[in-house]
């Protein structure tokens, strides 16, 4: 159904080298705290991340003004966080979010015409989060973040295998789980000594440019299915975002370049390039670049057919 195209993964490589990808610090005030403890800043990444998922649903954007400016997606979602967490850091402890209800998330989420599409969704998986820090951490994330050492794997007690006890963080594919490593590594609240298991986070961006860059193979089944939009099953989402995974850590080896590192310039191409229905390769600015920096290499930019892959069609879930 799908598998790694390596050969194509050579291609790419070469061209990433040259970029100059400038990383996110995840410290801008409009999104995220620059005051607070450590067990706050922590606090606030953890239980955002839990919630950091699909934001707008059959057609309906998520999408405000918010002091004069226009808010969309994960920007809303976090604008939204950090002006709670400015007014009351201890809405994100986990005492509070354990038993925070529809209600809460429906007054601090919904804002003017924007719409969270599954609020219940939401607040279970904050309250599951709250809940079980309260019973095993003591209420605190810090411990947990202690707990592993900086290993990400290690015989079930790294972070990344401690985060998968909470719904939030249960993805096979471990999608939020990597996001929140990149912004704690990347704020300095945890240092990774085991950096072979960095992963990067996979959801519909990501899979939708690993299609369209070529850096995996299509079977024609699948290829029908994506065009077709039929919602696939759970185990066709795992399988096919796990091969994503994959293709892309092969091409952060080949490239030297973190996987983490890797998403800030994926993530960029997603929202403003590499777009649905169609990419716009020629006509966007990302980077510094007045047009798409991996077009050159890209299948989609050749191949019109290509160009037309949008990510498969999975939209139920909250692990993307």
């Amino acid at each position: 159904m799908i598998d790694v195209n390596e050969e194509h993964v050579a291609n790419i490589y070469k061209r990433l080298k040259l970029l100059k990808i400038p990383l996110d610090s995840f410290t801008n005030p409009d999104y995220y705290p620059v005051k607070g403890s450590l067990e706050d800043i922590a606090r606030y990444f953890m239980f955002m991340v839990a919630i950091d998922h699909r934001t707008s649903y059959r057609g309906i954007s998520y999408e405000e003004i918010v002091n004069g400016k226009v808010y969309h997606g994960a920007d809303l979602l976090y604008k939204l966080g950090i002006t709670k967490y400015k007014k009351n850091p201890e809405f994100f402890s986990p005492q509070n979010m354990a038993k925070i209800t529809v209600e809460n998330v429906k007054a601090w989420l919904n804002y003017g015409r924007a719409k969270i599409w599954d609020i219940k969704v939401r607040t279970m998986l904050l309250k599951d989060l709250g809940f079980k820090l309260v019973k095993l951490y003591k209420g605190r994330v810090l411990n947990l973040l202690a707990e592993s050492k900086g290993y990400l794997k290690r015989k079930g007690r790294g972070l990344v295998d401690s985060l998968k006890i909470f719904k939030a963080y249960e993805d096979p594919v471990e999608k939020k789980a990597y996001l929140l490593v990149k912004f704690l590594e990347r704020r300095k609240i945890i240092q990774i000594r085991d950096h072979e298991h960095v992963e990067i986070p996979v959801d519909n961006h990501l899979t939708r440019i690993a299609f369209r860059l070529g850096i995996v193979n299509l079977s024609k089944k699948l290829m029908n299915l994506i065009v077709s939009k039929r919602h696939l099953t759970f185990e066709d989402d795992v399988i096919i975002r796990l091969t994503v995974r994959k293709a892309y850590k092969f091409l952060s080896m080949k490239a030297s370049i973190s996987p983490l590192y890797l998403d800030d310039l994926l993530w960029s191409l997603g929202r403003k390039c590499c777009t649905k229905p169609l990419p716009k390769c020629d006509q966007c600015k990302v980077l510094g670049y007045y047009s798409c920096p991996l077009k050159e290499v890209c299948r989609g930019y050749r191949d019109k057919n290509y160009a037309k892959l949008t990510e498969h069609t999975y939209v139920k879930t909250w692990y993307y």
